[in-house]
């Protein structure tokens, strides 16, 4: 009877207990697909049907979460890769585990850095920076700032945010998130607004001091001064306040083209800025000894603008001709009908002077605030604003601004509008072109007669 009891329990219930024990170290371990298939009833049949119950219903969760972490982390690759910021992920070890686009790209990344110390991939610059403080932030709970200038073809300033990154219970530091941005752009515009400040500072300062200086004389010693030398005092402070008015109008113009604000765009008869630039400057012209003339293709077609962007200028660019233009030369505007290479019907815009002309070296930077040429001829006239709220006017008309120039010769600029509501279809070019014999052509340099 014992031995049949000892048989009795090893085959009824030592066996499909032992096979449970097996089923529940592979569940622990993992395996969910483990499962007891032996016939039994009773109690011990429930615990063999409710194991294989519980272990299908793991496998099933199981299956649902390697789903879900799957989606989750191809959700995150995919919003890693497309932010703008470069984005680099390391491990405690400073092994790379993730490095979206943007990061390689500014860290001129071509081969595969995944697994790798990101210290050995790192530009010079950003290596001999980082190194300590990576270091450091892989031992402790910190994070640090760090604005890093890279060298190359391309030059930038990037900033670069290392943060760490901890475990559940933030007592230990699982790995570092880089941050990189990009922030040349940022730079250049601080430099610019500082360098914009600065020399706006200083050519406030000059005509208030000059206004000040004469002021005060004529206040303390008025009494003391003959009346030509009173009359002199005064007429320096009227032209330096001239002069400061101009500036202040000049900035305050070119704030606005600037700021993005939006102008009215319409037909214009270009026809008319010309004609309203010429009676302005034509007394000073005369008063100068310079010839002012106009050189217009007959019935022009309107082009596509605004009236008082293009007035001013042609304003300007006609100051600047008579500013730099001696006593016997001459000045054109000239206007004439073409077809730009895309078929697009447009007319071409010419002011040309006999002048002093623009040396190659000055070319190159005309156009920047308050860059003046009259500083190597030694005058003090002009804000040096003028061209660059050309240039602005200009954009916004989809008008590039060129010009040639040669020294004693002359300067010629010129840009080209497009014709409003232009029939494409017409393609035949006017023979009228500044063939005045006034300064330099814009297809080329000329003798004048």
């Amino acid at each position: 009877m014992v031995i049949l009891g000892a048989v009795f329990n090893a085959l009824i219930i030592t066996s499909p207990i032992k096979e449970l024990v097996v089923g529940v170290k592979n569940i622990a371990s993992g395996n969910f697909k483990k499962r007891v298939d032996l016939p039994f009833g009773g109690e011990l049949g429930e615990l063999i049907l409710s194991f294989n119950d519980m272990a299908e219903r793991l496998e099933r969760y199981q299956e649902q979460n390697i789903e879900e972490l799957t989606a989750q982390k191809a959700k995150l690759e995919t919003l890693v890769s497309t932010i703008a910021d470069g984005a680099v992920l390391l491990d405690a070890d400073l092994a790379v585990i993730l490095a979206n686009p943007t990061a390689r790209r500014l860290f001129s990344w071509d081969s595969e850095v995944v697994g790798q110390n990101v210290l050995n991939h790192l530009p010079e610059p950003v290596q001999i920076e980082l190194t300590r403080p990576l270091s450091q932030s892989a031992a402790a709970q910190e994070g640090r700032e760090f604005r890093i200038t890279l060298t190359g073809p391309a030059p930038r300033t990037v900033r670069i945010l290392l943060t760490t990154v901890l475990s559940q219970q933030r007592e230990k530091v699982k790995g570092i998130a880089m941050t990189v941005q990009d922030i040349t752009r940022e730079v250049e515009l601080n430099e610019a607004k500082s360098q914009f400040i600065s020399n706006i500072s200083h050519e406030l300062r000059t005509p208030l001091f000059n206004i000040k200086s004469f002021i005060e004389t004529l206040h303390d010693y008025g009494d003391d001064l003959s009346a030509e030398d009173r009359q002199e005092f005064l007429d320096t402070a009227n032209r330096e306040t001239d002069r400061l008015t101009r500036l202040v109008n000049d900035v305050l113009d070119l704030s606005r083209l600037e700021s993005g604000k939006q102008y009215r765009f319409e037909a214009v008869d270009l026809l008319q800025p010309v004609e309203q630039t010429l009676r302005t400057y034509q007394l000073t012209a005369r008063d100068q000894g310079i010839e002012l003339s106009h050189a217009i293709e007959p019935n022009l077609p309107p082009i596509w603008g605004n009236y008082d962007l293009l007035l001013q200028v042609l304003t300007n660019l006609i100051g600047n001709a008579l500013k730099f233009t001696t006593k016997g030369g001459k000045v054109l505007i000239c206007a004439y009908s073409l077809v730009s290479e895309q078929g697009i019907g447009q007319i071409r815009v010419e002011i040309a002077d006999t002048g002093i002309g623009i040396e190659l070296e000055d070319q190159a930077a005309i156009f920047d605030r308050f860059y003046r040429v009259e500083n190597r001829v030694h005058t003090l006239e002009g804000t040096g604003l003028g061209l660059s709220i050309v240039r602005n006017i200009l954009d916004k008309h989809h008008a590039p601004v060129r010009l040639v120039s040669e020294l004693g010769v002359g300067t010629t600029f010129w840009f080209d509008l497009n014709i409003y509501q232009e029939d494409l279809a017409r393609k035949e070019v006017s023979d009228l072109k500044c063939n005045s014999n006034v300064g330099i052509d814009a297809v080329g340099l000329r003798s004048l007669e």
